[in-house]
């Protein structure tokens, strides 16, 4: 995607020469250094040639596969050091190498206030210290008088043990406890209404769980008495409880380590086995109530294995940020990978990320600022607003400014399609940009649903890093594919990791075969030791997404359609159950659709929507409150944001323009969203309409809507 380049000739032609001066007196140098370190190991050049070569290849020459990475086309890997086979060990080798380097950091809250806005709403503002850090010798202190305290209180071996708590460092200490004395850990979403927790905690049979104080008071305390088994809840924050259920005890985390501590069967534990479970972590719900996938250590070892190799250079000089929900398969994992490799792991929040964040005050500096992250993870909704904020400030920067933002973006797309860096642009052009994640970001890796083509190179260009596209489910461990770091291509998200193999299945119905040309087609099929052991207590189920080969493999069924490029790559096209077939008999992919109009300016969020009884599709939009604005302004239409969505005039004038982007992005005409609601909220996870990760929750989001669906379809 390049960016319009109606440009001043004069400024054309000077940005030009300067690219053409710099381009003379750096080609020598580079191109000597590329000639030194040799073919195989020069930057010039070398990433290009790099991402033409095979990732991955048919092991049996067929189309439908089995394909695996080129480096493991004979044996799968499942660990990443040896002997150290479950999660305990794994801990237990990072803080004999690692002892006195910084592990876990929390900021400390300097200040909290109430700060009134304009159209009076209160919201609470901090302002944030520097990080304090537990080394990696003092967390696995903490973590073994933790595992020791929770065995004082009760809790046994194979017993399951739950965490109801924000992506925080006692998060990971509670998790590594677990881990190391063989207590399968329950994991829910923070953001899980009360008929959800109920559900996972009375299926689990737990007896202790661990929960921050504001979710206690919050959401756990209102469900008490329909958990009967509860007796223990541990709370990470230290503060004095009362007023809670007889038979039910609470305690302050720091409490239950000091007990730990001085238990005099503290060293008596029952160490896991590679196949015992790990984590039950229960899904966010996008297709109903939560299934808890069943994870054993051997598999959340494989599946970091598997990421870890396609993350080049990864040692204990990076450091990570952590933000989101470590309830998520792509958090947890890519925090287990840091830990493995001696990794710092600064922990932040959504709305405490960024200067700009909406709990950071004013003057103050956000999460990243401070901790300046090497490494970070992302869902696709967190980068689309952050590309469609810069590129709003590029709209509003003088004629100027706008013009050698959209030169230097135009060059540095055309350089890395070459394989070349761009140093001069990056300090002189992105630098601003970039320092929005801190200034020193290497790697960014993205996960939990498309990204798109426009936003992904903006990363690209911006943020001057390489964005690694993921695929992977709760089921496989988040393990499927990662894209190469220096494979710049759009739409694909990589060859199979290391640590499993990928086939097609034909799915006749939607017209996807695995004899298709140019690519084969089909349903994407994973197998490894990083496919999980099924759904707790869902028998029905797991006959019906796993099955077991004939040399003892697991396998999972992803619902998603794929298709295999010819350098082995991965693309996903579809998903069955987003495919909808109209009266008319055309099929319609909700997701393609979404993922096309959210490039459109004026969207923040789109969710497509199609009954089979009807000739057309109809959208649910959330409409960018300062492009709604200014289109009302332009056509002379007053009113708040809340009043503009329930505008009919306004409607139509939207809706005018997703058709243009539709017809731009070449959607077919039956593809089309023809009539729409808008929202003037956003959906978040806390409204029950997306999940965590900002996947559409499209039950909750039919039944949210149907009054407007039956008025969209000429009910009403």
């Amino acid at each position: 995607m390049r960016l319009k380049d109606d440009l001043n000739p004069m400024l054309l032609l000077l940005f030009h020469l300067m690219v053409w001066i710099y381009t003379i007196i750096t080609f020598l140098p580079s191109y000597l250094l590329s000639w030194i370190s040799g073919p195989d190991e020069g930057f010039y050049g070398s990433m290009e040639e790099r991402a033409k070569r095979a990732k991955a290849r048919s092991v049996l020459g067929r189309p439908e596969g089995p394909y695996r990475a080129v480096n493991a086309t004979k044996r799968l890997v499942t660990s990443l050091h040896p002997r150290a086979d479950t999660l305990d060990k794994m801990f237990e080798y990072a803080a004999r190498r690692f002892p006195d380097r910084d592990c876990l950091g929390t900021r400390e809250v300097i200040s909290e206030e109430d700060e009134r806005q304009s159209n009076g709403k209160v919201f609470k503002k901090v302002v944030l210290g520097e990080y304090r850090w537990l080394s990696y010798e003092e967390t696995d202190t903490a973590v073994t008088q933790l595992g020791s305290g929770l065995a004082a209180l009760g809790q046994r071996p194979n017993s399951n043990i739950a965490i109801f708590c924000e992506t925080r460092a006692e998060w990971i200490i509670t998790a590594q406890a677990c881990f190391k004395y063989n207590f399968p850990l329950i994991t829910l979403y923070s953001t899980l209404g009360g008929p959800a927790i109920a559900h996972a905690l009375n299926e689990t049979e737990v007896t202790h769980i661990i929960t921050s104080r504001e979710l206690l008071e919050t959401r756990l305390k209102a469900i008490l008495f329909e958990v009967p088994r509860l007796q223990h809840i541990i709370v990470v924050e230290n503060t004095s409880w009362s007023g809670y259920p007889r038979g039910i005890s609470v305690h302050n985390m720091a409490a239950v380590q000091k007990l730990g501590a001085s238990w005099e069967n503290a060293r008596e534990r029952k160490q896991p086995l590679p196949s015992d479970i790990a984590v039950i972590m229960y899904t966010s719900g996008s297709t109903g109530i939560p299934k808890g996938v069943m994870i054993s250590h051997s598999n959340i070892i494989a599946g970091i294995t598997g990421m870890a190799e396609r993350i080049p250079n990864l040692c204990e000089e990076d450091t990570y940020i952590g933000y989101l929900p470590l309830a998520h398969v792509l958090e947890l994992s890519a925090e287990l990978v840091c830990v493995s490799h001696g990794c710092r792991i600064g922990y932040s929040s959504p709305q405490t990320l960024a200067d700009q964040s909406t709990k950071i005050k004013k003057g103050s500096k956000g999460d990243t600022s401070v901790l300046q992250p090497t490494l970070m993870a992302a869902v696709p909704e967190i980068m689309d607003r952050i590309y469609k904020n810069v590129m709003t400030k590029v709209e509003e920067m003088s004629c100027v400014q706008r013009t050698l933002f959209i030169l230097a973006y135009n060059y540095k797309l055309e350089q890395l399609a070459k394989g070349y860096s761009t140093p001069l642009c990056d300090r002189l052009v992105f630098g601003k940009v970039r320092s929005l994640l801190g200034g020193r970001t290497r790697v960014l890796l993205s996960g939990g649903a498309p990204l798109s083509a426009a936003t992904q190179r903006f990363m690209n260009v911006c943020f001057c890093c390489p964005v690694g596209q993921g695929y992977g489910l709760t089921e496989t461990c988040g393990a499927g594919t990662i894209s190469e770091l220096w494979d710049y291509s759009t739409g694909r998200v990589g060859g199979p990791l290391v640590c499993c193999e990928i086939k097609l299945k034909d799915w006749a119905e939607g017209g996807y075969r695995s004899t298709d040309k140019p690519h084969p087609r089909g349903e994407i099929l994973i197998g490894g030791p990083n496919v999980t052991m099924g759904y707790y207590k869902n028998e029905a189920k797991n006959h019906e997404d796993f099955f077991v080969d004939e040399n003892g493999q697991r396998w999972f069924y992803t619902g998603d359609i794929g298709e295999f490029q010819e350098d082995g790559c991965l693309k996903i096209i579809d998903r069955k159950k987003d495919l909808v077939k109209l009266q008319a008999g055309e099929y319609v992919s909700l997701g393609k659709v979404e993922a096309m109009l959210k490039n459109c300016p004026l969207i923040d969020n789109i969710c497509a929507y199609a009954n089979s009884d009807e000739t057309y599709v109809i959208s649910f939009v959330v409409p960018n409150q300062k492009q709604l604005l200014a289109l009302a302004d332009q056509y002379g239409i007053c009113g708040s944001c809340e009043e503009l969505c329930n505008s009919k005039a306004m409607e139509e004038l939207v809706l005018k323009v997703i058709t243009e982007a539709a017809l731009t992005a070449q959607l077919e005409r039956f593809e089309i969203p023809r009539k729409i609601r808008l929202s003037p909220e956003a959906w978040t996870p806390e409204m029950g309409l997306v999940t965590d990760a900002f996947k559409l929750k499209r039950k909750e989001l039919k039944t949210h809507y149907q009054d407007d669906i039956e008025r969209m379809y000429g009910g009403k």
